[in-house]
């Protein structure tokens, strides 16, 4: 896996040996950067399930100016921070090991707003509606924040209130439905 564009491209990532993360294939972040522009100017990505950060990291690389990477499992943690070490700009990297609950609110009582929002839990825990909905509640969008979420082709996620559903890829086994909080 790797940075597939902009200002950190072609550095290969460290990615979590274990069966308890997925991380996105470079064919489904091309894809998905494809279809949110290629290059940006400025505003804030929060990835809730980071993983190994590959997707904040590519948001940035192409032009976000910061990145909040939370995961809840340790190892996955450690391996975020080796990837954010890559950029050689750790300073626009926030790194937080904890549950996505918690996060929402802790990101909340700090002020936060976010831009863009990548959402991709387990497949066994779809938590994406429910965390949509907080993030709305808590007040962490910025006006036309963009939220990805990537599930597996079996995983209905229905109408979520408050957001209107702008994109939708089907990529093999995976889906990625790209979302806009309404005004």
């Amino acid at each position: 896996m790797r940075i597939i564009s902009g200002k950190y491209a072609k550095r290969n990532l460290f990615t979590l040996k274990s069966n308890k993360t997925r991380p996105t294939s470079d064919k489904v972040k091309e894809s998905l950067f494809n279809s949110l522009g290629q290059f940006f100017e400025g505003g804030a990505v929060l990835d809730l399930y980071a993983g190994s950060g590959a997707l904040g990291i590519e948001a940035v690389s192409r032009g976000y100016s910061d990145a909040t990477l939370v995961d809840i499992n340790y190892a996955a943690c450690d391996i975020i921070r080796k990837n954010v070490a890559l950029t050689k700009e750790e300073s626009r990297f926030s790194v937080y090991k904890m549950s996505s609950n918690a996060a929402l609110k802790f990101l909340a009582e700090k002020g936060k707003k976010f831009d863009l929002i990548f959402l991709d839990p387990p497949y066994a825990k779809q938590r994406i509606a429910k965390d949509m909905q907080k993030m709305w509640q808590l007040d962490l969008l910025n006006e036309n924040a963009i939220v990805v979420a990537e599930t597996d082709d079996d995983t209905e996620l229905g109408e979520i209130s408050d957001f209107e559903l702008i994109k939708e890829h089907h990529l093999g086994k995976t889906i990625v439905r790209i979302y806009r909080k309404e005004n």
